[in-house]
């Protein structure tokens, strides 16, 4: 995706699923990849209803929230990186939250999740990472209990903030 065009067409032609409990949040983030060209969005209003719609959309990336009623964001990534028991263990996926705190990044990154941003997140933010996965998939690895895409090369990091920590998850 080096050029314009092509980035233009593939973001076109990606489809998205958008989970979150909340009407408003989806319809925002709907808002944000409707702007940079997306048109084939996809919404589920909970976990649940989440893992159906990746079986019949199939899609090419999921966005879903940390904090749901009944499945949590948590419990559906899990559930999706599971490819004994479910038929797309490899969906890209992106966590959207208001939950930057170090001990939910560290779960984030370590039951597989591919991105994680923080609400209230900008359209910027929000392309850079639907690209990194588009783009730049990183190989889905199987070590151990975990099934995900190869974590990232760790650099050092001074202080141990929990904004340290998100910055550390967020670079590519």
């Amino acid at each position: 995706m080096s050029t314009d065009k092509n980035l233009a067409a593939k973001l076109a032609s990606v489809k998205v699923l958008v989970i979150d409990d909340e009407y408003y949040m989806r319809k925002v983030v709907r808002t944000l990849l409707m702007s940079m060209g997306v048109r084939n969005i996809f919404e589920a209003q909970d976990g649940p209803s989440g893992l159906e719609a990746i079986r019949t959309v199939m899609p090419d990336v999921v966005i879903v929230d940390w904090e749901m009623p009944g499945l949590d964001g948590a419990g559906f990534v899990r559930m999706v990186r599971s490819p004994e028991t479910f038929p797309f263990p490899d969906v890209p996926i992106i966590m959207l939250t208001g939950h930057g705190e170090k001990s939910r990044v560290v779960e984030a990154v370590s039951i597989g999740v591919n991105e994680f941003l923080l609400k209230p997140v900008s359209s910027k933010a929000l392309q850079d990472r639907l690209v990194s996965v588009l783009a730049n998939p990183r190989p889905i690895v199987q070590t151990g209990n975990y099934y995900g895409p190869a974590p990232r090369k760790t650099a050092p990091i001074h202080g141990d903030t929990d904004e340290a920590i998100v910055k550390l998850v967020l670079v590519n």
